[in-house]
């Protein structure tokens, strides 16, 4: 039996990843999350899983596997695996609510934000906020659900017409539009909750930025390896912490009125830039793999 195995559903995203595990000689399952299970049934497929389940799936599938997942993570996680980005990481990564509140909560910056789950409550949020603004799903992914509005009348005939963004969870952000400095938000990336690169991603106006090169391929948007702040470096590895996320992104923006960085976004799925030695100079899943091959030799 393979120590490890790998829980994901996008067919392209972890090739690098794969092919890094295969270059290494590490044995590993794939698996899908589709089918079923037995919650009688006490076993686990493997020691250590990784968790690679994306919020994007309901793009690809009307039939998503989110809620599936994390109830699957969290039954293999009680019969004895250790699964990296687990169930309660999956919960946060399910709802940015969820994860504005916790960022809050650690006296960073966010976004003003109302959160509502009639339609009928969204045009009162967002006079509590001013314009412009955008509504956004609560489970999104790759910048979908994100509609932008200038003013109360554009926002109330969208409201009548029944065409706000729709969350599979039906739940809407009302939130301030933050007009990022230069255009570029940053994506810190942690592994084992501490620093491990950052981008900055620029272009899309702030919608759909995606970090991936295979998400943007044509769109205009740009990446470019930076080093942050160290009190941006420190607030991510905070949130990280505070998530128990052992790989995974947090993005910020700079404000451009004010000057302050506004904390928005957790990512858990990491699948890493497309071509990393281009971007970075190094390849960040050998620092992924050095990572679970510890998580692996500690269950043995």
């Amino acid at each position: 039996m393979s120590e490890l195995a790998i829980l994901y559903e996008h067919p392209a995203w972890f090739e690098p990843l794969f092919a890094a595990l295969d270059r290494r000689g590490i044995g590993y399952d794939k698996l899908r999350p589709d089918g079923h299970f037995d919650p009688a049934d006490g076993r686990f497929p493997t020691p250590v899983v990784l968790n690679r389940i994306a919020m994007s799936s309901f793009l690809r599938s009307g039939e998503h596997p989110i809620f599936h997942a994390m109830a699957l993570l969290d039954h293999w996680r009680r019969a004895g695996a250790r699964i990296i980005n687990g169930p309660d990481v999956l919960a946060i990564d399910s709802s940015k609510a969820r994860q504005l509140s916790l960022i809050a909560s650690l006296g960073l910056a966010i976004p003003a934000t109302r959160v509502v789950h009639r339609a009928d409550d969204v045009a009162a949020a967002a006079e509590t906020i001013g314009f412009p603004l955008v509504v956004k799903a609560n489970i999104g992914g790759s910048g979908a659900g994100i509609m932008r509005f200038d003013s109360l009348g554009e926002l109330r005939a969208v409201v009548e017409a029944g065409d706000l963004p729709v969350s599979v969870d039906g739940v809407l952000l009302v939130q301030d539009y933050v007009p990022a400095r230069g255009g570029a938000i940053t994506r810190v990336e942690t592994l084992d909750r501490a620093f491990l690169y950052a981008i900055d991603v620029a272009g899309g106006g702030a919608f759909d930025l995606c970090p991936a090169d295979a998400c943007v391929a044509g769109s205009g948007i740009s990446m470019a390896a930076v080093q942050p702040a160290p009190e941006l470096v420190d607030a991510a590895e905070r949130i990280a912490r505070a998530v128990n996320l052992d790989v995974g992104g947090i993005e910020v923006m700079i404000d451009d009125r004010d000057g302050v960085a506004r904390f928005y976004d957790i990512n858990a799925l990491s699948n890493f830039v497309a071509q990393p030695l281009n971007v970075l100079g190094w390849d960040p899943h050998e620092r992924l793999i050095d990572y679970l091959v510890e998580r692996i030799e500690e269950t043995r």
